[in-house]
């Protein structure tokens, strides 16, 4: 059986995901300040902001993967399938296992992404961490794994997100296999192994650090007063 929690710190990097919570966590202060100057009635408004939350996070989510390194499924075709994706999912390769990154939002923490087309695409390389779902020889295994980064929006703050984390769905889309906060999962990467930079094994003599203790995103208006010059 696969450990999913080693092969997700293998594929991905630890500032891939702090770079992802950063911008995300922006665009959705962004949308909240979008949807409160429409002109609509506060019921409107509210779901004209999610509209407005979940597209500015997935075109962050769509820079962010690339700015890292990861590769956008070619014509939006899910390996090994003839199924075809509408939001970006982008691959991971691992020293084992790839991952293929896709992004979400939940309605509450822990609650299952809505299903759509393309997330129920996805899942399908999730039949291979199920065991009662391959019993036969001739029975798909799947390489790849599908993860979301997920994100919560908080409920009682406009603007803020209750909570970012890290899923495997099943391929039954019935339940999660696999979910850690964010704040825990990034304390995998202090205990791994420091993982080898060059192609051949070789860290070229270049030591790669972590970065350290995380600055959580704060929006504007709960940062510290600072002085600015007059221009």
């Amino acid at each position: 059986m696969i450990d999913i929690r080693k092969a997700i710190l293998a594929a991905l990097k630890k500032e891939l995901l702090l770079d992802l919570e950063d911008q995300l966590r922006a665009a959705a202060l962004e949308a909240s300040r979008a949807g409160a100057a429409l002109p609509m009635n506060a019921k409107r408004r509210r779901e004209a902001e999610g509209q407005i939350r979940f597209r500015l996070q997935e075109e962050r989510y769509e820079e962010v993967v690339q700015q890292h390194g990861g590769h956008l499924l070619p014509d939006g075709v899910m390996w090994g399938t003839d199924l075809k994706v509408f939001q970006p999912f982008a691959r991971f390769p691992g020293p084992e296992t790839a991952i293929i990154l896709g992004f979400a939002s939940m309605s509450e923490p822990r609650k299952i992404p809505p299903k759509n087309q393309s997330r129920a695409a996805g899942v399908t390389l999730n039949v291979s961490l199920q065991a009662s779902l391959f019993d036969g020889d001739d029975c798909p295994k799947a390489t790849d794994i599908f993860v979301l980064f997920l994100t919560a929006r908080d409920r009682r703050q406009a603007g803020m997100i209750e909570e970012i984390a890290i899923g495997v769905i099943g391929a039954d889309y019935k339940d999660f296999i696999f979910y850690a906060s964010l704040d825990d999962f990034i304390q995998g990467y202090e205990s791994e192994p420091a993982r080898p930079g060059g192609p051949d094994g070789t860290d070229g003599g270049a030591k790669v650090k972590l970065r350290p203790t995380r600055k959580r995103f704060m929006p504007p208006e709960q940062q510290p007063d600072t002085e600015v010059g007059e221009a």
